[in-house]
């Protein structure tokens, strides 16, 4: 990772542009770039671009010379996340309406609501700022073809953040374009046509390889970046051979495979790997004091442990896998996606054991890690996220905060290969293999047999085993087919009228076309 410059957009009229307009959205915004800037450098539009990448990675100078964390913020993901039936979160009271939303109940005024609508339309916004500062660097004689591949690299990011806050909230606010007046409030279908549209325009213009064979922006979006995003779409509309056009192109291609250790694939050996199509990149550029481009993975880190590195930080304790995500892995005998997904305390194992289905346990299901870390008792939580940790001896020496250097991975082969076998199972011509076998790649990667068919059901079984935890997908799988009582489970009762959260109630004070 590089400290890249970038072109500073200087969003004068509030948090984002949105937060004063009436419901014309027609309130106009002031950007000031820079009379003086050099338009006809190559490196400048790349600096440009990477002003884009910076709403993701939050690699972002700041005055003093350090970095800000302008990225996906720490409570933003699990509140996209939390509502699955793979996780609970954790806190026993603590940010309570966190809780709440978990079970459905609830607050537009609760601060993370509104945290997430503003903080990621603020992304959209610099986005689209970028793209018209790219078309700048195009009148002034750089290279068109690079102009528009890296325009396209910044529609692909501004599709995948509003792919999820239209997940989140359904009908929402699409942009194209800074000019106000041209913003619209779209419903959630119109939305994800919107962004399979804006994947068919960014895909001919980028580059034609995985993200980590990219030289000059390692990890940066390319063709099948776009792809995944539009087979994401479609698969909210339930547009299943639009899914399996998109993953079948992705799987064709040969230029992905599953990463061969998935228990790594989520710790430091996993970074940028074969299998991952999207990810956000971090950094304590090896050493162990300075600049310390993070995550704040303490949200989901154990609250006591006894780490291998002395020293090492724990965690909140804010994000739990759910009991029934657990008996559901035992039952299946997954032992390496399971050990993987879940830390183990002592008292959530004896929890386990007052099922008498599940009175006798494996002994690999242990409060001790792989890496020898040992993970105490906790008030707030009997578990917690596998996915979520880092090896505390994977820390670079003297950087002791939880997680510290570890990437966060968007999307990843394995989501695709099962995309791809949904949409053939319920129906879709298969362009890039049966569905049978697409599954298999990935049972047989955490260690099943074969199967010999599969059904739909068995594929969503398939996707609940490899994506637990992972970015709300388990949620999003369950509202999209109305499956009303998996979502309904210990004590929980879900209906599809709480499928979306409310608008934050800041939010309606602002934009009153929200309250339509």
């Amino acid at each position: 990772m590089k400290r890249f410059k970038y072109i500073k957009i200087a969003l004068v009229s509030s948090l984002i542009a949105l937060s004063s307009c009436d419901d014309k959205l027609d309130e106009p915004m002031e950007l000031d770039a820079g009379s003086s800037y050099d338009y006809s450098s190559t490196e400048g539009a790349k600096g440009a671009v990477m002003g884009a990448y910076a709403t993701l990675s939050g690699q972002k100078l700041n005055d003093n010379g350090g970095y800000d964390d302008t990225g996906l913020g720490w409570e933003q993901i699990p509140l996209i996340s939390v509502r699955g039936d793979d996780v609970n979160a954790g806190g026993k009271g603590d940010q309570a309406p966190f809780t709440d939303t978990d079970r459905f109940a609830y607050d537009r005024s609760y601060w993370m609501y509104n945290s997430l609508w503003e903080i990621w339309y603020q992304r959209i916004v610099q986005v689209t700022a970028q793209m018209d500062q790219l078309e700048k660097f195009r009148s002034g004689g750089v290279n068109s073809q690079l102009i528009d591949q890296y325009i396209a690299e910044c529609k692909t990011l501004r599709a995948f953040y509003t792919l999820e806050i239209s997940r989140v909230w359904g009908k929402v606010i699409v942009m194209e374009e800074l000019d106000q007046s041209k913003l619209t409030l779209r419903s959630k279908d119109d939305v994800m046509s919107w962004i399979s549209s804006q994947m068919d325009q960014a895909i001919p213009s980028l580059l034609d390889m995985r993200p980590n064979q990219r030289t000059d922006i390692k990890g940066g979006v390319t063709k099948y970046t776009a792809l995944a995003i539009k087979a994401m779409a479609n698969l909210e509309l339930k547009n299943y051979q639009g899914v399996a056009d998109a993953t079948g192109a992705i799987i064709n291609s040969g230029k992905f495979t599953l990463y061969s250790d998935y228990y790594e694939l989520f710790k430091t050996p996993g970074k940028l790997a074969d299998e991952n199509l999207l990810e956000i990149q971090y950094s304590d550029f090896g050493v162990g004091t300075g600049n310390n481009v993070k995550h704040l993975w303490d949200f989901y880190g154990p609250t006591s442990w006894t780490p291998s590195v002395t020293g090492a930080g724990a965690g909140w304790g804010f994000y739990e896998p759910s009991l029934k995500y657990i008996k559901f892995m035992l039952s299946r005998n997954e032992q390496k996606r399971l050990v993987t997904n879940v830390l183990f305390t002592p008292d959530g194992i004896s929890k386990i054991k007052e099922d008498p289905n599940f009175a006798t346990l494996p002994t690999w299901v242990s409060n001790v890690t792989p890496d020898n870390d040992q993970i105490n008792n906790s008030a707030r939580a009997l578990f917690f996220s596998g996915k979520h940790y880092l090896p505390s001896n994977q820390l670079i020496p003297g950087r002791l905060s939880y997680g510290s250097n570890k990437n966060y991975i968007i999307t990843r082969y394995a989501e695709i290969l099962l995309m791809y076998a949904e949409a053939v199972a319920r129906g879709a011509s298969p362009s890039a293999g049966s569905a049978v076998n697409a599954v298999n790649i990935v049972r047989n990667r955490a260690g099943l047999s074969s199967l010999t068919s599969v059904t739909a059901d068995q594929v969503m079984d398939e996707k609940f085993a490899e994506l637990g935890m992972e970015w709300g997908i388990r949620y999003f799988d369950m509202v999209r087919l109305g499956n009303t009582a998996a979502l309904s489970y210990d004590g929980r009762n879900f209906t599809m009228d709480k499928q979306f959260l409310p608008y934050p109630l800041a939010q309606l004070e602002k934009i009153q076309a929200l309250d339509k």
